[in-house]
Order: structure tokens, then C-alpha cells, then sequence
């Protein structure tokens, strides 16, 4: 995909483990900055927002582009499990995982004759999601 491997490994971290509706409703609010993502591994240059202090840390962003394909790959597998008559009120992000894609090459014209590589970084994607089990209590 052609999204910040950064950018989405670090939102991929952050919906790792929750509901699917709970990660639908945190992608959304990141898409619409009413919640940031937090920003634990790669994090140089980026600034404090106060919004990560509820995720108990200072460094966030609102990575948008990164936000929309997660949701967009988040929805076909929910209805990729609702086909195979999983319950969608039982679903839970599984597994997770970003993956760095090899570097788009371009180049950039500078001053004095000079080319310059001017890199993307795209990255794969995976999803898995499962059911949790019912709690008993005895």
C-alpha cells in the first residue's frame, strides 16, 4: 500500500488487541483528530500533542492516510468473517502486522545539476481477527 510504513505500523500497534467495534470507533476518531495515535517506536522529530496523555504517554500524531486504509482493510475482514459466520459483536484484532514494502525510487532535480533519490516508503498489511470466548462466571 502506498501509506507511510511508520505511520501505519505505529496505528497498527495501538488497535492491536481491542473490539472491532472499538477499533472502527479509534480510526474513526483519528481520521477526524478527536483521538491521536501514540507514537512509542518511532518517534523522532515528532511533536507533544495532549491528547496522548490518555494513552499514557506525550508523543502522538493523527495519521490520516494510514487511519483510512486501516479502516478500509479492518471492514473487509469483518465481513470476510461475518461470511464464514463469525459474530460481529465477538470480534477482536487477532494479529496485527505491518510490514516495510520495498522502497519506491523516484528523483527529485536540485541546484548546480545535482539529482537526488526522492524514496517512498510503502508498506504490507495483515489482519486477523477472532472471536473471544464468552466469560463464565462460576
Amino acid at each position: 500500500m502506498s501509506v507511510h510504513f511508520k505511520n501505519t505500523c505505529e496505528t497498527a500497534n495501538a488497535m492491536r488487541g481491542m473490539t472491532v467495534k472499538r477499533a472502527t470507533a479509534y480510526l474513526k476518531n483519528v481520521i477526524s483528530n478527536k483521538e491521536c495515535v501514540p507514537f512509542r517506536k518511532f518517534r523522532g522529530g515528532i511533536g507533544r500533542c495532549a491528547q496522548a496523555r490518555v494513552l499514557k504517554t506525550t508523543i502522538g500524531r493523527w495519521p490520516e492516510k494510514s487511519a483510512k486504509y486501516l479502516l478500509n482493510l479492518l471492514q473487509n475482514a469483518v465481513s470476510n468473517a461475518e461470511y464464514t459466520g463469525l459474530d460481529y459483536e465477538l470480534l477482536y484484532v487477532y494479529h496485527i502486522q505491518v510490514n516495510a514494502a520495498p522502497l519506491v525510487r523516484r528523483r527529485t532535480y536540485r541546484a548546480h545539476g545535482v539529482i537526488n533519490p526522492y524514496m517512498g516508503h510503502p508498506c504490507h498489511m495483515e489482519i486477523v481477527l477472532a472471536e473471544t470466548e464468552a466469560i463464565t462466571h462460576h
